[in-house]
């Protein structure tokens, strides 16, 4: 699966788009956007597909690089977490 990135700049439109496209509930990201609560959700309430990219993410990076960074941390402890499931930039 991949999720295109392009256009979002702020942490609230990252959290929109992975609820749309990962299929969160809809408590998530609802007035609020939480690290702990995207974690949450792909390692025990949503089923993850094996693989998931992100695509156009430079944008994301360079206007919220402390989110880019939990982004990337999430990233490396998902796939400690769940063998068999990658999570990657392309």
């Amino acid at each position: 699966m991949t999720i295109d990135l392009r256009g979002i700049t702020s942490k609230p439109a990252f959290h929109e788009l992975v609820k749309r496209e990962l299929g969160f509930p809809e408590w998530y990201a609802v007035g609020w956007a939480s690290w702990d609560a995207f974690w949450d959700c792909i390692v025990a309430v949503v089923q993850m597909p094996p693989q998931l990219t992100f695509t156009n993410w430079q944008e994301f990076e360079q206007t919220c690089p402390k989110d880019m960074g939990i982004l990337r941390q999430v990233m490396h402890d998902y796939e400690e977490y769940k063998p068999g499931y990658h999570m990657n930039l392309a």
